[in-house]
C-alpha cells in the first residue's frame, strides 16, 4: 500500500507490518539523508474516512510527526535535516554513521489525522519569517530554488506522479515506455516556461 523513497536510492516498498493500522520503513544510513518521499503505491487506496500520518524516528529521539497522507494527497515530500541533529554534546561525541533509523506510518480516522497536523508549518507558508514556496521541517526553512536537492526531489517526485496516475503499480523492475517520459518532459518544460517552478512547491 505504501512506498518510501530516499534522494539517490531505489524506492522501498518492503515496510514492516507492526498491526494493521502501523508500518514502518527501515533507513539505513540515515545521516546522509535529507529528504524523504513516502506515497500510496496507488494499488489500494485508504478507506473512506481514513488517511495517515508520517513520522521519522532517529535512535534515541523517539517518533516525531512530519505530515501526513490521504487519498486526496497520495504523495509527499519531507526535509530531515536538523531533525537528526544530536541533541546534546554527550550524544554529539557518540559515532553517528550506519544509523538506521524509522519512517513510521500510522492509519487513522481523516479527522484525527488533520487535527494532529494542524500545528505543522503548511508548504508554503510564510507566517514564521519563511518564504513562500518554503519547506520547513526540524526547524529549518529555506525556498525550493535556492536548495538544488529538493528542487531535484520535486522534479523525480512529480515525474513518479505523473506514471504513477496511469494506475500501475510501480517498481525497480517496471517498464515504461520512452514515449511516456518524453510526453512528459514536453508537458514539464512547458509549466515551466509558462510559470516557473512554482507548480512543483505545491507538492501535489
Amino acid at each position: 500500500m505504501f512506498g518510501c523513497c530516499v534522494a539517490g536510492r531505489l524506492p522501498q516498498t518492503n515496510l514492516n507490518q507492526i498491526d494493521e493500522t502501523h508500518v514502518t520503513f527501515s533507513i539505513p544510513n540515515a545521516e546522509t539523508v535529507g529528504h524523504v518521499v513516502v506515497f500510496l503505491l496507488g494499488t489500494v487506496p485508504f478507506p473512506p474516512g481514513y488517511g495517515a500520518t508520517v513520522h521519522f524516528e532517529w535512535p534515541g529521539r523517539g517518533f516525531q510527526l512530519l505530515g501526513m497522507l490521504s487519498n486526496d494527497k497520495p504523495s509527499a515530500i519531507f526535509r530531515l535535516r536538523n531533525n537528526n541533529a544530536p541533541q546534546s554534546s554527550a550524544m554529539a561525541s557518540q559515532q553517528t554513521t550506519n544509523v538506521t533509523a524509522t519512517v513510521g506510518i500510522s492509519i487513522e480516522r481523516i479527522d484525527a489525522v488533520l487535527a494532529q497536523t494542524a500545528s505543522l508549518p503548511a508548504p508554503g507558508a510564510s507566517t514564521t519569517g519563511a518564504p513562500a514556496g518554503s519547506q520547513t521541517i526540524g526547524g529549518l526553512s529555506r525556498p525550493i530554488s535556492s536548495d538544488p536537492t529538493l528542487l531535484a526531489e520535486r522534479i523525480v517526485l512529480h515525474l513518479w506522479n505523473h506514471l504513477s496516475s496511469f494506475g500501475e503499480s510501480l517498481g525497480p523492475q517496471t517498464m515504461v515506455p520512452l514515449g511516456v517520459i518524453q510526453k512528459w518532459y514536453e508537458n514539464f518544460l512547458h509549466k515551466i516556461k509558462a510559470g516557473g517552478i512554482s507548480f512543483l512547491e505545491r507538492k501535489d
